[in-house]
């Protein structure tokens, strides 16, 4: 075999890390503080703050393939973490401040976290399972809304005592660099470590113009937090291409998040399809207040976005909503839903449709989906079955090798999500294997349910879920949120679905609540509503429509 004569030149983020300070030092990093104010730096002075860091944390005695834990929102000290933990051959662990104290505990002695690095506003979240994880050794604290505690390192004054260069070592690309759990919902949360090839391979699919285009021009804001997979990796890509980046603090409510993407004109935002319903409803009652003309693309994912949000964004106030599909398995993004060349011409609704589907895969990701008995099923985009992936930046296993039945004999990831794929590569998520509804021998789409209610003009959310049923196994609930000052009969739901699918999928009972309960990444958690509603036709017969 002839072999090409190229140079192996290592993929690691000291290189983006590098580069950003020798071509785009000037490009502004911006910070929201718990206080409001707005703390502002250049890359230059970040990548002389990531050495400082870098330097602390070899003195206290951080050594390669060490975890250092992170518990902090969106801030320019956590960005200094996600690039001095790596490149100095350490792997950096973000822990998601939204678990309850006893998963965080478990994650943190599972990982066997030396160090952890946390926000002064969340040091009573950490204390409440400091006691249960002993590989902790040293704990940092950012002073975000106060002074570090005089019996805890401070963050600044441990980077003040620093120089501001720091010899990164050459690195092996394969040599992990983060490590992200999952949510957990269906058992323990599961590690997953990110390589510097994953990351940067990711990161440089993730720019290309038809993917996310991320340029030095942009603007970038993560509200997706960086403690949920790498913040899709919108840290990376800023970094990479010198963009500018905007980092939200603890302030993710509608009204901060658009005073602050109009104020430093955004114009690459990404965040779960929660945070945009409320954007939209604020903006449906305030068109005009806020000037976002710089915004060019609003990334979501995490859990399927209504098509009535993506069109609302676009009919009513000229936003382009970018639809995507990832998993933190998968660093995190799998596909994107952009229109091709071929859809020029098709009619509005026919857009729609393709730009609230998941999209198509990035180069490098491959797809398939199969049946339970694991047949390859065709691209018809009607046969709905499994859907397996691969690629250099998807997972072969987890951290200390759990999960093992997720991984096929021929190398591919099963996501558990139930999909199907059209001849042009578009997958559709129909639900996960979990929450898809079987009744009667018969699958029911819970999102297409949920994306339909919330097309309702009454309705702000809704979660669908499986109820049992003395005859037909299961059959769909419906958990709806009704608009401030709005309502909707059972009947008025029912006729509105009737128009887009067979009797038989109409949910059997409406229940009628406050609030819809949420994972900590902000989707609906559906297995709560199972456990307090699943035997709702059990109890009440009467509400049966089968």
């Amino acid at each position: 075999m002839l072999t090409g004569r190229m140079m192996d030149f290592p993929l690691t983020l000291t290189h983006f890390l590098e580069r950003a300070r020798t071509f785009h030092g000037r490009s502004e990093i911006v910070s929201r503080r718990p206080d409001r104010s707005l703390h502002r730096y250049t890359y230059a002075d970040f990548y002389r703050r990531t050495c400082q860091l870098a330097q602390a944390l070899r003195r206290l005695g951080v050594k390669p393939g060490d975890r250092v834990a992170s518990l902090c929102w969106n801030h320019h000290q956590h960005l200094e973490l996600y690039f001095a933990v790596p490149t100095m051959g350490a792997v950096l662990h973000t822990l998601n401040l939204r678990l309850h104290p006893n998963d965080l505990g478990y994650i943190a002695r599972h990982a066997e976290d030396r160090i952890l690095v946390v926000d002064r506003s969340l040091l009573p979240l950490f204390e409440k399972f400091e006691g249960s994880v002993r590989s902790i050794e040293r704990v940092i604290v950012i002073p975000d809304d106060g002074p570090a505690p005089s019996n805890r390192l401070d963050y600044e004054q441990l980077l003040a005592a620093e120089p501001d260069s720091f010899d990164f070592p050459a690195l092996e690309e394969r040599s992990a660099a983060m490590l992200c759990y999952t949510s957990g919902t269906t058992g323990n949360p599961k590690g997953v470590l990110y390589s510097h090839r994953s990351i940067v391979l990711h990161t440089l699919a993730c720019c290309l113009p038809d993917v996310l285009g991320v340029n030095e021009h942009d603007a970038v804001l993560p509200v997706v937090p960086m403690f949920h997979a790498a913040a899709w990796g919108l840290p990376f890509d800023a970094v990479a291409t010198g963009a500018k980046l905007v980092m939200p603090g603890p302030h993710l409510d509608p009204t901060s998040l658009l005073d602050l993407m109009a104020q430093e004109k955004v114009t690459i935002a990404g965040g779960v399809p929660t945070i945009w319903l409320g954007i939209l409803a604020m903006l449906d009652q305030e068109p005009k207040r806020w000037d976002l003309r710089s915004i060019r693309s609003m990334a979501i994912g995490g859990s399927a976005a209504p098509p009535a949000m993506i069109d609302g964004f676009q009919k009513r106030h000229g936003l382009t909503v970018t639809h995507a599909w990832g998993m933190t398995e998968m660093n995190p993004v799998g596909t994107l839903a952009k229109l091709k060349k071929n859809h020029a011409d098709a009619d509005d609704a026919t857009k729609l449709a393709v730009r609230s589907s998941q999209g198509y895969p990035l180069p490098f990701v491959e797809q398939r989906h199969v049946s339970d008995s694991g047949e390859l099923l065709p691209w018809d985009g009607s046969t709905m079955g499994e859907l397996e992936v691969r690629g250099p930046w998807v997972a072969s296993s987890y951290y200390g090798d759990e999960g093992k039945d997720r991984f096929t004999s021929d190398g591919w990831f099963k996501t558990g999500d139930v999909v199907t794929i059209d001849r042009d590569g578009y997958l559709r998520i129909t639900d996960r294997s979990k929450d898809v509804i079987k009744s009667g021998g018969e699958w029911i789409s819970s999102v297409a349910l949920e994306n339909a209610l919330m097309a309702h003009p009454a309705v702000l959310e809704a979660a669908v879920f499986a109820g049992r049923h003395p005859r037909w196994d299961e059959r769909p609930l419906a958990a709806v949120v009704f608009k401030p000052g709005q309502s909707a009969t059972r009947e008025e739901l029912s006729a509105h679905l009737e128009k887009h699918f067979a009797k038989y999928w109409l949910p059997d009972a409406y229940l009628f609540v406050p609030q819809i309960p949420r994972t900590s990444t902000g989707k609906f958690l559906k297995t709560k509503l199972r456990e307090e509603f699943g035997d709702y036709l059990l109890k009440n017969p009467q509400s049966s429509n089968a």
